[in-house]
C-alpha cells in the first residue's frame, strides 16, 4: 500500500487542509502482507471522532493492512471539531467531505473508481454521525456508510450539555430551536431519505453495550428500522475505546460489497 500525506486547497472552506491517503498498489515484495490491485479501486472515506485529527486511524488501528486485502482505497480527511456540517459560524465541512473532497480525489487519483456504487464512508463518534449524514443526505455520491459508537442524536447530545459548551453547538448549528428535523438532525435525515429513497444505500451500525451512547444508538436503530431503511446492526461489550473500534472496522470491510482484492 502506498501512504501519502497530502495538502490541497478547498475552496470549500476557503483554505489549505490536510488528508491522508492509503492507496492499493501492486507489489510482490512486501514483507508480511498482500497488497492487490483490481482495475479502478473501491474508495472508503474514513472520518475522525471528535478529539482526533486525520492521522488517528493510522495511529490507532492497522487500517491500511486491513484495507490492503481489499484493494480498497481509503481517504482520511481532517475535518476539525465540525461535526462534519457546514457551520453557522465557521467553515463548509459537509460540502468538503461530502461533495468537494471525492471529486478531488478523483482528479488527484484516477485509479480511484468514480462509481458511487465503489464509494464508501464510515467512521466513529463524531466521524459515526459524520458517515450517517453523508450517506443519508449524499446518496448520489455514497452507497454505504457506517457508522461506529455513533454521535446519533446530536439534538440530545446539545440539549444534555454533552461534549462541549451552549456557544460551541451554536457556532455548529446556530439557534437552538434550528437543530430539531433539520438537515443535520439524523432523525429527520432518515425519515427524508424514506420518503424518497432514490439511490439504494446500505448503512451499518454498531455500538458497545456499555458506551455512553449507547442509548442513542438504539434509539436510532428503532427509527431506521420503523422506516424500513436498509440497516445491519449490531452491538456487542465494549465502550468508547479504539480496542473496539479496531475489532470494529474489520467488520465494516468485511461488509462492505467488495471481496478480497477488490473484486465486486
Amino acid at each position: 500500500m502506498a501512504l501519502i500525506e497530502m495538502t490541497a486547497h478547498s475552496p470549500a472552506l476557503e483554505m489549505e487542509t490536510d488528508f491522508f491517503v492509503v492507496l492499493p498498489e501492486a507489489a510482490e515484495s512486501l514483507i508480511g502482507m498482500e497488497s492487490k490491485t483490481a482495475g479502478r479501486c473501491p474508495t472508503l472515506y474514513l472520518l475522525h471522532g471528535l478529539s482526533d485529527d486525520h492521522s488517528i486511524w493510522l495511529r490507532r488501528t492497522s487500517i491500511e493492512r486491513y484495507a490492503a486485502e481489499y484493494g480498497l482505497a481509503v481517504v482520511m480527511p481532517f475535518g476539525d471539531r465540525s461535526f462534519y456540517t457546514d457551520m453557522h459560524m465557521g467553515e463548509k465541512y459537509w460540502t468538503f467531505v461530502a461533495r468537494e473532497l471525492p471529486q478531488m480525489c478523483r482528479s488527484f487519483f484516477p485509479m480511484l473508481s468514480p462509481r458511487r456504487e465503489d464509494t464508501f464512508v464510515a467512521g466513529l463518534s463524531m466521524g459515526g454521525y459524520g458517515a450517517l449524514k453523508c450517506v443519508l443526505r449524499a446518496p448520489d455520491a455514497f452507497s454505504r456508510g457506517a457508522a461506529l459508537s455513533a454521535v446519533a442524536d446530536i439534538v440530545a447530545t446539545r440539549d444534555q450539555g454533552m461534549l462541549s459548551t451552549p456557544g460551541y453547538w451554536y457556532d455548529l448549528f446556530g439557534e437552538k430551536d434550528a437543530l430539531p428535523g433539520s438537515f443535520n438532525d439524523l432523525f429527520a435525515a432518515a425519515e427524508d431519505y424514506a420518503k424518497n429513497p432514490r439511490d439504494p444505500i446500505g448503512i451499518y451500525m454498531w455500538c458497545g453495550t456499555e458506551d455512553f451512547l449507547y442509548s442513542q444508538n438504539i434509539a436510532l436503530r428503532d427509527h431506521m428500522r420503523k422506516l424500513g431503511l436498509p440497516l445491519t446492526y449490531e452491538e456487542s461489550p465494549g465502550n468508547h475505546s479504539w480496542e473496539c473500534w479496531d475489532r470494529k472496522i474489520q467488520d465494516i470491510l468485511r461488509w462492505l460489497p467488495i471481496g478480497k482484492g477488490g473484486e465486486r
